[in-house]
Formats: C-alpha cells, structure tokens, sequence
C-alpha cells in the first residue's frame, strides 16, 4: 500500500542585521555597458553559484519575538510528482524554480537520500515534493533583510523534515547558497560568516562569535523609511560595486579585516563605545562603495541621513557612544543601543515618532526626553518614518509545532 503520509516540520528564524557587512560575492556582474571594466582580480576563479564572500562579516540577530520568519515544510507521496516543490510565501505562490533555491533543494535532498541509503527502512522523503509555506511578521524586501530570514527558515525547516544529523555550521553552507547573510540567521546572538579560501566553498560558513546570553542588554531601535520593495536588489548592487568602485579593493583588503578583528573584541569584552565606532564606520564605509559605484548605487536617502545626524547629536549630548546606525541595502535605519541608555536613546525618538507605530508600552514607561533634536532633522523624519521596531539580540531557529500545511497538505487556514 502507497504512504500517503503528510509529513511536516516547522521552524522559526530570525532576522540578523550585520555590524561589519559583506555584501559583495566573489563572481563578475552583469556589464552595464559594453565597455565597463572587468577586475578578475576580486572574484579569482571561484565558482559563482556557490555565492562566496569577497570578506568575512559580522551580525547580530535580532529577536523573533519582533521579527521572524515561519516556514512549514511538507512532503507526500499523495502529492503530484508533475507539480514538482512549491513555495507559497505570505499567501502569494513564489517561483522556486531559480538556481539559489534549486541548490538548497538538491543538497538538502542529496544529505537525505544518504540517510535512506544507509537505513532503507526510512521512508524515502527525498523522492518526494516539496510543499513549503513561509510567512514573515514584517515587511518583505525593504531592506529588512527578509531573505536572510527566509533561506535559513526554509533550510533549517527541510533539515528539520529530513531529520538530517547537521549542526546549524553545516546547514550555514547551505543557506549561504541562497541567501549570503543566511547563513548568519542560523544562529542566535552574535554570529560571524567566515569567507574561508576553499575553491570549492566547503570552509566559506557562519559561527557563533558569543550567545545572546554574553551580552543581553543590546537592543535595536529600527525606523522604517520604507516598506516598498527596494528599487535595486542588493544582488545587482553588489556586482555593480565590484566591477567598477575604486573604493571597494581597499574595503576588502583592509577595512573590513580590521573592522572584524576590532567588532569581534569589542563583542568578547562588552565594549558598546568600540562596537558603536565600528558599526558606524563600517556603514559609512559599504556606502561609500555603493556611492562610489559607477553608475552610483544610492540605498540611503534623506530621512536615512537624518537618522545619522540624529545619532550623533544623541551622543554628542551623552558625551559617550549611546547609539549606533547602521543600513543594509535599503534606507531603513537600525539603531543599537545598550538597555541601560533607552531612555537617551528611545527617549529622543520617541520624542519626535510618537506618533507612529511600533512603540511598545513596557519600553517606553517612565521615559522622558533628554534632547530636543534640530528642527530640520526632527521634520525629515517625521514625514519620512513609517513604522518603529523595538527589539534586541535574540535566538536562532526555533523548531515549532504550529504549522502553515494542515494534516492533509493544503495551506493552513489562519
């Protein structure tokens, strides 16, 4: 008799937002024009669709009581083989049929099917479709680094599935073939990706810098300017930054191998005035690359450099780094701050943004202003912030019984 078993599993992940960035893979882009440069000195001759670094990088994830993304991962022999593996991801179908995707796929499914072999009274999941069904608690694609997030969900949920024996460093390898900072996402705390130098990727992983536990008391404040998608994906950015910015073969070679050692110590000793330096300056420094890209790449706009100068008249009036910007692709500007200096910190924002959405109670009890920001600064993001996020450093995946595929393998009523 045919199985026809719906088997499921499913896990949270978390969202990370990196201190010291890497977003630039080792492969050649795409030439704009016909006559752009071409630096093979940057990318060598690793293999593209291994999607490697050109550096290591450095994050720290953030709570999933704030921001996650949840995946079910389901697979059945009653499932029609001519439908193939489907994703439906915030209630919309997504195209699974993209080389990233397809290279988690057929690993997960390769680690699977060598389980069978050894023991062939395993049921042969790895023959089976796929059925995933994702959903984020935040704004997909704006910059909310909601891939991250959503590989590593959908990598550690077919793990899950699949029963594989592979600690969150092998599974790391994998996630990182479809999203880069994934392999971030598959730890909690402060989690650093490691570029490593094999041709064939094998030592290009993440690994847990220190727990949450080493130092709980980080928080982040994060102003969404924008929950449209972006208008460049960082993908695209990224290959235009390595062919053409003068600035980029300096990043690499120098900055961010400094900035590395620098965020690494400043996280083993607490240290929030270094781990704020570093943030900044590694911001500021990836955005240069991306402003010194040709044709220019700009994901910050104005209410992101409000945020800036907000920051720094934060500290300024503190005397001592309180707070700490920081922006990925996008103009969403995440702030991070120590428990102890909510009140300079969140007091501040509050100030201007109470107003919009997102405050929690419990944060904002007994707080009371201690700046008064310029006027112009105070106007620009008033009119530009949308949405506040108060969160802090939190765990990695979490294996849940609430699932997204009902017992006969339809999406889940919600």
């Amino acid at each position: 008799m045919a199985d026809s078993t719906i088997y499921r599993a499913s896990t949270t992940a978390p969202v990370n937002i990196a201190v010291v960035k890497y977003d630039l893979p080792l492969h050649p882009p795409r030439p704009t024009f016909a006559n752009q440069p071409t630096h093979d000195r940057y990318w060598g001759k690793r293999d593209p669709k291994l999607n490697l670094p050109t550096n290591s990088s450095l994050s720290v994830t953030l709570s999933q009581a704030d921001l996650r993304t949840l995946t079910t991962a389901s697979c059945s022999a009653t499932y029609p083989a001519a439908e193939g593996d489907s994703l439906l991801l915030n209630g919309e179908p997504s195209d699974v049929s993209g080389a990233r995707v397809q290279a988690c796929f057929r690993e997960l499914r390769t680690r699977r099917a060598a389980l069978e072999a050894a023991d062939p009274s395993l049921p042969k999941l790895s023959t089976m479709p796929l059925r995933l069904v994702s959903e984020n608690n935040f704004p997909t694609a704006a910059g909310l680094a909601s891939s991250a997030a959503g590989f590593a969900a959908f990598v550690r949920a077919i793990a899950n599935l699949y029963e594989l024996p592979a600690s969150p460093s092998e599974l790391s390898l994998i996630a990182r073939q479809g999203s880069g900072s994934a392999c971030r996402s598959l730890f909690g705390g402060y989690v650093a990706w490691r570029m490593g130098s094999a041709a064939d990727g094998s030592d290009s992983m993440a690994d847990q810098v220190a727990e949450a536990a080493h130092w709980p008391e980080m928080r982040a404040l994060i102003l969404v300017v924008s929950a449209a998608k972006k208008g460049v994906s960082s993908t695209s950015g990224m290959q235009q930054t390595v062919a053409t910015s003068g600035l980029f073969q300096e990043r690499i070679a120098r900055v961010v191998p400094q900035n590395m050692d620098a965020m690494e110590k400043a996280i083993k000793e607490r240290d929030f005035a270094a781990f704020a330096e570093v943030t900044m300056r590694d911001s500021n420094s990836f955005h240069a690359t991306c402003a010194d890209t040709y044709p220019p790449i700009f994901y910050m706009n104005d209410v992101s450099r409000a945020a800036i100068r907000a920051v720094e008249a934060i500290n300024a009036a503190a005397g001592r780094a309180v707070a700490a910007y920081t922006f990925d692709a996008g103009p969403n500007a995440v702030i991070y701050y120590l428990e102890q200096d909510t009140e300079a910190v969140v007091g501040t924002f509050y100030h201007v943004l109470g107003d919009i959405d997102g405050w929690k109670r419990e944060v904002l009890s007994g707080l009371k202003p201690t700046l008064s920001l310029d006027e112009g600064v105070a106007g620009i993001l008033k009119a530009g912030v949308s949405r506040i996020i108060l969160t802090g450093v939190g765990e990695g995946p979490i294996k849940t019984d609430e699932y997204l595929v009902a017992e006969d393998g339809t999406p889940a009523k919600r």
